[in-house]
This record gives C-alpha cells, structure tokens and sequence, in this order.
C-alpha cells in the first residue's frame, strides 16, 4: 500500500515537472502557431497540476507551510469528521436492525454443534475443561456455604414431627421383634452377673442381713434365730442364685407363659405410645431443645473441605474427562440435536442473548471508534488517510495536469485558428 502510494506521488510529481519543463521549454517557439499551442498546453496542465496539487494538498496540511484560509481541511475539522463516521457507523452502516437481521441468517447451533463435535476430544479442550472445573471447585468457600446447609438441616429436622415416625418405629420394633432380642439380651447379662461367685455372696449376704432385721415376736423371733443360725451368706446366697437362674432359663424358652405373658404386655405398651399425645409433645420439644443447642457448623466445614478435596482428586484422575465428562457431553448434546423443539430453543436463546446485548451496547460502537480515532495524533491521522486514499488522491494531480494541458492544446488552438 505504502508503496502504491509513494508510485502515484512520484507519477504526480513528475506530471506536474514535465508540464513545467514543457512550458519554459516552448517560451522560445511562442511567436510559432504549433510553439503556441504547445505553450497554451503546457501553461495549463501545470496550472491544472498545480491547482489539483493545491486541492489534494488543502485536505491535510497548509500548503508550502503558508496558513492560507479553508486549508489543512481534515485537522481542523476533526471533530466533524469522527462524528460524521461514527454517524455513519451508527445510522447507516451497523445499525441494530441491520446487525439482527444478520444474526438471524446466522445458524449458530449447527455452528457450536459442528465446533463442539470437532475440537471436544482436542488435548486443548480437554485441559481448558478440566482447568475450569477445577477452578469452580477451588471457588467453593466451605466456610460461607457450612452456614447455609446448617440452617437447612436445621428447618428440615424441625419440621419433622414425631408423630409422624414415632409409630413407624414402633411398628418395625415389633415387626423385626427388637423388643424380644432386647428381652433376651437383658436375659443374658441377668444370667451372666448371677452365675459369678461375687453375686452370689453378695445376695447372700444381704438375705442374712435381712432376715437378721426381721423384727417378730414370740415363737416367729424363735424360729428366725433358729433358721439363721442353719443357714450362712454361702447357702442363702446358693438358694437366690439358683432361683434367678431358673427364672432366667424359664423366660428364655419362647413357649414359656410366663415370657409370652411379659412380650404380650411390652406389646400392648408400646401400642399405647401412638396415642400418647403427651409423649409426643415432651419428644418434639425435647427435639427443638436438641437442635436449638446443635452447632454442626464446624462438622459441615470440614466435611466439606474432604469433599472438596475429593472432587480435586477426582477431576485430576486421568479417566475422568474420557469415562465421565466426555460422555456426560456428548449424551447432553445428542439429546438436544435429537429434539428439533429444544434445537429451535436453543437457537432461539441464543440469538436472543446477542441481539440483547446489541441493543445495551450499540452505542458502544461509535464510542470504541471515537476512542481509537482520538488517540491518533493529526499527523498519524493524516497518514492513515494518506496510505489508504492517497493513491487515488495523486491521480487527480495527474489528472489534473493531463487534462489541462489537453484543454490548453484545444483552447490554443481555437484561439489560434478563429
């Protein structure tokens, strides 16, 4: 371009050389008709030359440097000249209507589909992608979400209502039969603590003691002393344990009268707690009181941290994007090009969100060129102007002067001949 432009200029220059060679060459052939008509020629093309020269040169600069009236046309109406394009931008050239009326030819969902579909196993998109969870996941702040999710645990416990689960629980008790496997594990332990030696003594010793604070009179104070001095802690303490271990045997035998008699009674207890609207009541407060004390917060932070920390070590795992997040896109994708509904949706949305955000930042247009243009100083102004126009420019000095000297030949001539 730079080039071109020094061509033309140079082409000018010597147009503009020659007519004035030619015209003080022919000042010696005047007083002939043809070094007239020569002369006549030459006299105009460099007036043309010159004329045009000034004409071209007015646009940019003064002329010879000399501030000569309606020159150096650009510098001075610079402001002008940025309006009127950002003007033109703005009304004419990129208007809204014209810039929508093009983003709807534009079919973008087949466009992002085709690019998704060629670059989505790309060793660059992988990464970017990867990056990116990574990102979000590190964004997470487990601090300011901890408080969050206690309070919604907390509002979701105290909604329940034992009324609610309180029967259910019961129902399983008996269902599962956790109320004999209790009966039976009381029974164990009871069976256990009496066959030691230590409870053994320690029931006899209380039965001595107890029969020795047996306050009777006559022939029933006889007959304790008499029965006390037969037995001792030892043999008392033989008689209780053999006793308990007998119970205990006999409540074990699930035909026992005995046993189905107390399961019977634990059932019919527990029956009527459903209807126990005051246990209810003290278990609902007892539960607000539980959970208005509660402070998880802690917990759920650092429960949160291993879970982030987790999804890291997840993401970061080679297997990750080809086994999970590649065909969780891929599937995401197959399923909206196979809904022509969502498709149209989709292209709808889109071209949605671009003409939105034409309509908030048109204006942005003209003021990203007048920012542009008004950082460029006059002098570079001018020689963008220059490089990209100038060619043409130089060829109306040419012009100029060709199409002087051949009025001037013709002009002479009629002069010359009439």
């Amino acid at each position: 371009m730079q080039k071109q432009k020094n061509k033309s200029q140079h082409l000018a220059t010597i147009s503009l050389a020659v007519m004035g060679v030619g015209f003080l060459s022919t000042l010696p052939l005047q007083h002939s008709i043809w070094g007239m008509i020569l002369q006549g020629g030459f006299e105009a093309g460099l007036v043309g030359g010159l004329a045009d020269w000034f004409a071209v040169t007015a646009l940019f600069r003064h002329p010879l440097g000399i501030p000569i009236p309606h020159t150096a046309l650009l510098p001075k109406n610079r402001k002008r000249i940025i309006a009127g394009i950002i003007s033109m931008l703005e009304n004419d050239w990129l208007t809204k209507e014209s810039i929508r009326s093009k983003i709807e030819t534009i079919p973008f969902t087949e466009k992002l589909f085709a690019l998704f579909q060629k670059e989505i196993t790309s060793q660059g998109v992988k990464e970017n992608l990867i990056t990116l969870i990574k990102h979000f996941i590190m964004k997470v702040d487990s601090k300011k979400i901890a408080p969050m999710i206690e309070k919604e645990i907390k509002q979701h416990l105290i909604k329940l209502d034992s009324k609610d689960y309180l029967p259910l629980l019961i129902d399983q008790v008996m269902v599962r039969k956790y109320d004999e496997k209790t009966l039976d594990y009381i029974l164990k332990e009871i069976d256990e603590w009496a066959q030691k030696d230590s409870t053994k003594y320690r029931l006899g010793g209380m039965a001595v003691d107890a029969v020795e604070n047996i306050k009777a009179d006559g022939f029933m104070q006889f007959a304790l002393k008499s029965f006390s001095s037969l037995v001792n802690e030892e043999k008392l303490g033989n008689i209780i344990q053999n006793l308990i271990l007998k119970g205990v045997d006999s409540y074990r035998d699930p035909f026992n009268q005995n046993r189905q008699s107390l399961i019977s009674h634990i059932h019919t207890k527990l029956h009527s707690i459903k209807n126990d609207e005051q246990l209810y009541g003290e278990l609902n407060n007892l539960k607000t009181h539980l959970i208005d004390k509660w402070e998880p917060q802690e917990q759920i932070t650092e429960l949160l941290n291993q879970f982030q920390k987790k999804a890291l070590d997840f993401v970061s795992e080679p297997t990750f994007f080809d086994e999970y997040l590649l065909p969780l896109l891929k599937n995401s994708l197959n399923q909206i090009e196979a809904s022509p509904e969502k498709v149209s949706q989709f292209e709808g949305w889109i071209k949605s969100q671009i003409s939105n955000f034409v309509d908030k930042n048109h204006e942005k247009i003209g003021k990203l060129v007048e920012e542009n243009l008004e950082k460029l100083d006059d002098k570079t102004l001018i020689k963008m102007v220059e490089t990209n126009v100038g060619k043409d420019l130089q060829w109306i000095r040419v012009n100029g002067a060709v199409c002087g000297f051949l009025i001037g030949l013709v002009l002479v001539g009629i002069k010359a001949f009439f």
